[in-house]
């Protein structure tokens, strides 16, 4: 698995100030996408241990609210693993802090997946250029959903977050 970039104070990817990681790799090649850098599954730097102590290390400011994980596309088969492992890691050491995630996939298709025990609010759906919307807050274009997750498994329903 491969990362494309970190950032360390991230003010547009969820509320507040948080530490952004862009996973390498995405398979749903969106007409317009805003980061098509990281469609490439080969390109990017190597996602290990180290980086997941970088990202953690990076969330231990007082003023970082929470982890937004996007990509490329963290939940894709192949990023999975390392995107649960992250968030896992992250939610044990910072249990009041939240995990934002970005995904093409419905929250129908991940519910079930382990990363899912981790992440608070899902904007879930592919990118759709004839849909895109300036206005939106948290998604770019209007098919796209933002969900509590959370809530969501507790009701077996899709929530969204208000």
């Amino acid at each position: 698995m491969r990362y494309n970039l970190i950032r360390k104070m991230d003010i547009s990817n969820g509320p507040g100030v948080r530490v952004s990681i862009f996973m390498q790799g995405c398979a749903f090649h969106c007409k317009n996408c805003f980061n098509s850098e990281t469609w490439d599954f080969k390109g990017g730097k190597e996602f290990t241990d180290e980086t997941i102590e970088k990202v953690l290390d990076l969330c231990d400011k007082d003023q970082v609210k929470g982890l937004s994980i996007l990509g490329g596309e963290p939940m894709h088969p192949a990023n999975i693993e390392g995107t649960t492992k992250l968030a896992k890691a992250f939610k044990e050491k910072y249990p009041n802090k939240d995990i934002w995630a970005w995904s093409g996939f419905k929250f129908e298709e991940l519910k079930d997946k382990e990363a899912m025990n981790y992440i608070d609010v899902l904007v879930d759906g592919t990118y759709k250029d004839e849909l895109h919307d300036p206005t939106l807050k948290w998604k770019g274009s209007s098919n796209q959903r933002v969900i509590d997750v959370q809530k969501s498994e507790e009701k077996n329903e899709v929530v969204l977050l208000k």
